[in-house]
């Protein structure tokens, strides 16, 4: 562990770090900084936010990356220099510590270094954005503060729970997540709290809930703003008396657990329109944390692939690698299904690919058909011609007219046209049609049940409805 004295009160805030067994260096003059850090690996550096000839945190971390210092790196501070300590954090610093500050801080902040490095193997966070993101992940791990997971769908909300998870002090305890979107209503309650045997039809033995299952670890609520009001209602009751009943049972059984919920829904318009309590939102969001879009974190794109990759490469197969053209590709794409999407194109990849190396077409992004569709026009136009063609009306239907099936048809085109909009992203289209995923899903089951293929119809394949296949009876 290394680090430049500053003035007195940083002495001696650093005074008593030997006596409780890190080894500290000194050094006074960033060449001499740059002197120690070639000569041994270290596993800290603590930089003043701001020296005495005005340079600042920010253009030491850039200077000691430049020459190959890869660790971490915590900038201390006083109150009048949070600026400078703003820029730092920017450039990659782990964390900050305000002078005065005791032993015991330095200690705590060692044990997040540590507990970090264990879990980075699984995280990538090249970007500003994540590294911030993480790095308040890291803090509020240490705490039993309830956080509030925002984001779009694929951003890795569930990754960055069980960071906060095996980052917390409840690393030890269980880890228990559960898609509230994906539960039918009627089993939700039961899998929550649990229930007793003969507690409804089909009970033939009691069963723990996953709110005691989680006790003594971390649970996680994905997709909360798809919880029926009634069960949010009985959700905060628990949260707040740390206590649950099992169905069909009156015994109290004791809660010691953290709960973390995610969501890509805006809950603060949800409680405007009815579809969440406030209550139980504001419990909710002591910590609140946002997973950036794909495309807003380019820095990420990348790293993320090469991890993706290893991940899912054959055993035993030969170290795959992108082409420069491959890697423009991902760079240049907008991925609206963010890391799953781009998951789902690394596997693809591997299967297209030939040898050790990924091509930009074997990645067969969706931008790369239609650019090539573009290049290669339908029908070739002539510019000395022009010619009008007469647009055919069809013949007046005389069948007798259904008022059933016209509602019908024109549901199932607003639903259609809806997904168009937001290139069939599910989530989007129901917030958009003021319905419930759920109910979007079944909508969707019922016209694919009538023959319709969603897919096709989506991407231009088969752009009509044929309302003669359908059965409305």
């Amino acid at each position: 562990m290394m680090f430049q004295p500053q003035n007195s009160a940083l002495e001696q805030s650093l005074s008593s770090g030997n006596s409780i067994g890190y080894n500290l260096t000194r050094t006074e003059t960033a060449f001499d900084c740059l002197n120690l850090l070639a000569q041994n690996q270290w596993d800290l550096l603590l930089l003043p936010a701001c020296l005495s000839d005005g340079t600042e945190a920010a253009d030491m971390i850039k200077l000691f990356r430049r020459h190959g210092y890869s660790g971490a790196v915590v900038v201390l501070s006083e109150l009048q220099h949070v600026a400078e300590v703003t820029r730092a954090l920017q450039q990659g610093a782990m964390d900050y510590l305000l002078i005065p500050f005791g032993h015991t801080h330095l200690s705590q902040l060692v044990q997040r270094l540590v507990q970090t490095q264990q879990h980075q193997q699984s995280i990538v966070a090249e970007s500003c954005q994540s590294k911030q993101m993480f790095q308040l992940a890291q803090r509020v791990a240490q705490t039993e503060a309830s956080v509030l997971i925002n984001g779009e769908s694929g951003t890795g909300k569930e990754v960055l729970s069980r960071f906060i998870h095996d980052s917390s002090p409840r690393a030890a305890g269980p880890f228990i997540a559960i898609n509230c979107a994906a539960i039918p209503e009627t089993m939700i309650e039961s899998i929550l709290f649990g229930h007793t045997k003969g507690a409804f039809t089909g009970a033939i033995s009691a069963q723990a809930g996953k709110l005691e299952i989680a006790n003594g670890g971390t649970l996680l609520l994905d997709e909360i703003g798809e919880l029926p009001l009634a069960l949010q209602t009985k959700l905060l009751r628990v949260l707040q008396e740390r206590e649950v009943e099992r169905l069909g049972s009156h015994k109290k059984i004791k809660l010691d657990i953290r709960v973390l919920a995610a969501t890509n829904q805006d809950l603060e318009k949800a409680i405007a329109n009815g579809r969440f309590r406030a209550d139980l939102y504001y419990r909710l969001n002591v910590f609140p944390l946002h997973c950036a879009s794909l495309k807003d974190r380019q820095e990420d794109i990348i790293p993320l692939a090469k991890n993706l990759l290893r991940r899912h490469m054959p055993q035993g197969q030969a170290n795959t690698q992108f082409t420069k053209a491959a890697q423009q590709a991902l760079c240049s794409y907008d991925w609206p299904g963010n890391v799953r999407e781009l998951e789902n194109v690394i596997q693809r990849a591997l299967v297209m690919s030939r040898g050790c190396l990924i091509r930009e077409e074997d990645l067969m992004l969706p931008t790369l058909d239609k650019m090539a569709n573009e290049r290669t026009p339908a029908v070739p136009a002539s510019p000395s011609l022009s010619v009008a063609m007469p647009t055919r009306t069809p013949p007046p239907s005389r069948t007798k007219p259904d008022l059933q099936k016209s509602r019908k048809l024109a549901e199932f085109d607003t639903i259609i046209a809806t997904l168009r909009r937001f290139d069939g992203h599910r989530s989007k289209t129901a917030e958009e049609l003021g319905v419930s995923t759920r109910a979007l899903r079944y909508k969707i089951q019922t016209m694919r049940e009538q023959g319709l293929d969603i897919e096709k119809i989506l991407t231009g394949q088969n752009a009509d409805l044929v309302p003669t296949n359908f059965n409305f009876s």
